[in-house]
């Protein structure tokens, strides 16, 4: 079976106001929104172009990664990718259930333009998109004030990139960290700027509110489970843009193209469950940098499995994690031979 583009979240929830407006869009192209539900529900979801797969219907898919995964976790969005692999999906768009898509929005292509820039260790995407204090969950916090992260010349030629891995920011309430929302929360539209191009060794972290994803990458897509859920995207681009590299690639960062009206959270409990992030995000990076991986478009899922290999040697993961990264890997195989 071969289907055209498509979308995956996962939720707990009946549909949002944001799910409409994705739901409506996708709906005008002719693709097709994936639920991932969980343990808590949906059972059901009366939403034109979207598919629900529950939990009962997940554990009856032909993967054994439906059986190894924790419920109650976002990793149950692992599954969501491997049904759109398994379908032939030639892009599978992700993001979550209170973003909606702005007027910019737009099914995007792998080949794209961005403005080139210049390589240093650490990146801070958000601030070349405005003017005001903000970095992107998961950016280490000793690096907030550093105006070298953010240096850019906003006039730069546009180049045409392949980019098989591309961000769009977020307005209304971006994806930041509980130290900023503790401290500073508001709400935040960024400028419309050009997209960004950040060369291989340059590091910012990405999440998965509105990702888009090409085959070349959909090893690298893999969340992981043992890990809190404020820090499994985010520990993923790590891996994914260290594995990227290995491929000859950048990572691409857009304007604005959806816009969130956020879930209820706790703070503190956010806060909670990014300190691992905080106290670690600036090693394990380090340790994914002093890797040697293989180059070439053939080796992403080895590559992925030495990444994990290295971050469970280094202690930032358990060594639980690994049979999941081989099982996805077996799956992913079995998916794409659909």
């Amino acid at each position: 079976m071969t289907e055209g583009p498509t979308a995956v979240i996962t939720t707990i929830q009946q549909p949002t106001p944001s799910v409409d407006s994705l739901a409506r869009r996708l709906g005008e192209m002719g693709a097709t929104l994936l639920i991932i539900g969980d343990e808590k529900g949906p059972i059901s979801y009366e939403q034109p172009s979207t598919e629900l797969v529950t939990l009962e219907d997940q554990l009856q898919l032909p993967f054994s990664l439906s059986h190894l995964l924790p419920t109650g976790h976002y990793s149950r969005k692992n599954l969501g990718y491997l049904v759109a692999v398994s379908r032939g999906a030639p892009c599978i768009y992700e993001t979550d259930d209170d973003n909606a898509p702005n007027d910019a929005w737009q099914w995007r292509e792998m080949r794209t333009s961005a403005q080139r820039v210049a390589p240093r260790r650490w990146v801070n995407v958000f601030r070349m998109f405005t003017d005001q204090q903000i970095w992107p969950r998961g950016f280490p916090l000793e690096l907030i004030s550093d105006a070298s992260t953010w240096a850019h010349h906003g006039d730069a030629s546009l180049e045409m990139v392949d980019a098989p891995i591309q961000q769009g920011l977020v307005d209304g309430s971006p994806d930041v960290d509980a130290v900023w929302r503790l401290a500073m929360d508001r709400g935040l539209s960024f400028d419309a700027n050009p997209s960004v191009w950040l060369p291989p060794d340059s590091w910012c972290p990405f999440n998965s509110q509105s990702t888009w994803w090409w085959p070349q990458a959909y090893p690298l897509m893999y969340l992981p489970s043992h890990c809190t859920f404020r820090m499994t995207d985010i520990w993923r681009s790590f891996v994914a843009q260290r594995c990227l590299w290995e491929l000859g690639h950048g990572m691409v960062f857009h304007a604005p193209e959806v816009i969130q009206d956020r879930n209820r959270h706790d703070l503190l409990g956010d806060f909670e469950h990014e300190v691992p992030g905080y106290l670690n995000n600036h090693r394990i990076t380090q340790t994914l940098a002093d890797l040697s991986l293989n180059s070439g478009g053939s080796g992403a899922g080895d590559n992925l499995v030495r990444c994990y290999e290295a971050l469970v040697g280094d202690g930032f993961v358990p060594s639980a994690e690994l049979p999941l990264v081989h099982t996805w890997l077996h799956d992913l195989e079995g998916a794409s031979r659909n």
